[in-house]
């Protein structure tokens, strides 16, 4: 259990950090003996005839590399009760998480337990004592847009739900919570209220209670911020009503909540009328968070990968408070903490916690189409400049797993790397020769939306597709924008994004009409949120879900949510 706040000391946090990744081979190798000795006997590793052996080159030699797919039929072995055997991991699985399932259409199972606890504290630990060296905090709140799915049962009686679910279900976790980002504005009841509207609302309302304790304000990725502040925009007279009378909107049915919420609801005639005189006089509601919160330290959460299209909406928010990324990791586990905070999302680097997992990486430079791939090298043999994909060992049954992220080297913090994340591998256009990542969209949507600001408008979210169903296949992309743009800038749009995929493949297939035409399909307000309403019926976590960039077939209710939604459609002229 975690020591409280006024015991909690960031520089010894960071002492044992530095000690940890001054020799981080040997730690490597201490921790895959680790590993393998506590696992050793299950099914899975015997297998592969280890026979007891814990170094590793007989794990690599005798363990081959595997996907999710690979470990399904185990992983619904644990879940539907394990037939009483170690499957996968020598102590019992008793929780299973589910991912957002927004890359592969439905969510997956994945393994949960204590020591992906440990690993997760660890991690949050190293990050927040390095936050908090730069970016020092008092004894104030945070304001947290965060959200429990209900946990369910499986069919062999184990507790399954999102991973932030599981882990807000841990004590452990909630004291380390509690201890890095203050107490939480809102009462357990939002937190684990069923209806996500509700639970907002009142998150929203418990920030402006306490508006001059919120020192942070997070969720654990940047759309979730900027989703809360939208509706901000939308109902803040009715919150300033709720502070004025000390009565909450009858908009929140749940028993429960309101029941919490009448704790803390006094009238307070002063404060609405601060908040309505604030939010009356903001233009565009730009610096709208340092405004409602002025001793506010800084905005927290996930801001890389598929959330970095979104940074420029939450800077308009922020103003000029510092966004700081959160930490790198996956359902499966984690990799490496936020330990140089002052770098900008689009710049933040994560250092790999050695003691955590075992890691080894496949140099993408090497790698030739046709060929075998080449050979994964460890964690201290990897070269700055250089991208990898992740391979991950744990504690929590996955062995020599094929992460599917891309990150490059960007150097060194003792003898550990500082990795950035750059795309999922597994997210690629392709229909002739053309090879383009999730990275390749963000920049080409980027340089697309940047002519809507001439209009004053933006790309509220996209996603995208390959379409074979024409001759030759196209890239489809789809835009919900913030309101009514003109044709005109709409195909200079589309024609724009055609042009910065920059990718040899796709340039010259697209000049030789081996790849037709890009694309733009606009869809109506409101098409993204019922895409996540769909995936929060499917299990997925508010504050888990991310929008996915690439839809394939696999994802057929959100190509019907898409298609039902388009409004106008355009074919770039680039190569004409």
């Amino acid at each position: 259990m975690l020591m409280k706040m006024d015991k909690f000391d960031p520089e010894e946090i960071i002492e044992e950090f530095e000690a940890l990744t001054k020799d981080s081979e040997r730690v490597q190798r201490e921790t895959l003996e680790k590993i393998l000795n506590e696992n050793g006997g299950t099914e899975y590793l015997q297998k592969w005839g280890l026979n007891g052996r814990t170094d590793a080159e007989s794990f690599k030699a005798c363990v081959p590399l595997v996907t999710h797919k690979d470990l399904e039929p185990y992983i619904q072995r644990i879940a539907n009760g394990g037939d009483g055997s170690s499957i996968l991991t020598g102590k019992p699985i008793t929780t299973i998480s589910l991912s957002s399932g927004t890359t592969q259409g439905k969510p997956k199972f994945v393994p949960f337990n204590d020591e992906l606890v440990e690993s997760t504290v660890q991690i949050y630990k190293t990050s927040f004592a390095f936050r908090s060296r730069e970016f020092p905090i008092g004894n104030g709140k945070s304001l947290q847009f965060i959200y429990s799915s209900k946990q369910f049962k499986t069919k062999g009686g184990l507790a399954a739900g999102t991973a932030t679910t599981n882990c807000f279900s841990n004590s452990q976790y909630k004291d380390m919570m509690m201890a890095i980002l203050s107490p939480c504005c809102s009462p357990d009841e939002v937190i684990y209220g069923g209806n996500f509207q509700q639970s907002l609302y009142c998150h929203l309302l418990c920030g402006l209670l306490f508006r001059d304790e919120v020192q942070i304000v997070s969720s654990t990725f940047a759309h979730s911020i900027i989703g809360s502040f939208k509706t901000f925009e939308q109902v803040w007279e009715e919150l300033c009503t709720d502070i004025r009378d000390g009565v909450l909107s009858t908009r929140v049915t749940d028993q429960s909540i309101r029941t919490a919420m009448s704790r803390l609801l006094k009238p307070n005639p002063e404060l609405a009328d601060k908040i309505y005189k604030i939010c009356s006089g903001l233009s565009n509601w730009y610096g709208l968070i340092p405004e409602l919160f002025p001793n506010a330290k800084y905005v927290y959460g996930i801001m890389t990968g598929s959330m970095e299209p979104y940074l420029k909406k939450l800077r308009h928010y922020a103003g000029e408070l510092p966004l700081l990324a959160a930490d790198y990791g996956a359902s499966e586990g984690w990799i490496g903490s936020n330990v140089n905070p002052k770098l900008p999302p689009e710049l933040v680097t994560f250092a790999v916690l050695p003691n955590i997992g075992y890691y080894e990486f496949i140099p993408l430079s090497e790698f030739v189409d046709g060929f075998m791939e080449p050979k994964p090298v460890g964690l201290t043999e990897v070269k700055v400049g250089e991208e990898y994909e992740i391979i991950v060992t744990n504690f929590a049954g996955f062995y020599r797993y094929r992460l599917g992220d891309v990150v490059k080297v960007m150097g060194f913090h003792n003898s550990t790397p500082e990795l950035q994340f750059v795309c999922r591998r597994n997210l690629l256009f392709n229909i002739n020769i053309d090879k383009n990542t999730e990275k390749d969209l963000q920049l080409a949507v980027e340089a697309g939306s940047n002519l809507l600001a001439e209009e004053k408008l933006e790309v509220v979210d996209f996603t995208s597709l390959v379409d074979l169903s024409t001759d030759p296949g196209h890239y489809v992309i789809f835009w919900e924008v913030s309101g009514e743009a003109s044709e005109e800038v709409l195909k200079e749009c589309c024609d724009c994004m055609d042009r910065s995929f920059i990718d040899a493949g796709y340039v010259s297939s697209r000049k030789v009409n081996t790849i037709g035409a890009l694309e733009l399909r606009v869809v109506r307000r409101g098409t993204f949120h019922k895409i996540l309403d769909h995936y929060v019926e499917l299990g997925a976590a508010v504050s888990q879900f991310k929008t996915p960039r690439f839809v394939g077939p696999s994802n057929g209710r959100v190509l019907q949510i898409l298609g039902n939604n388009v409004v106008k459609s355009y074919f770039s002229t680039a190569f004409n």
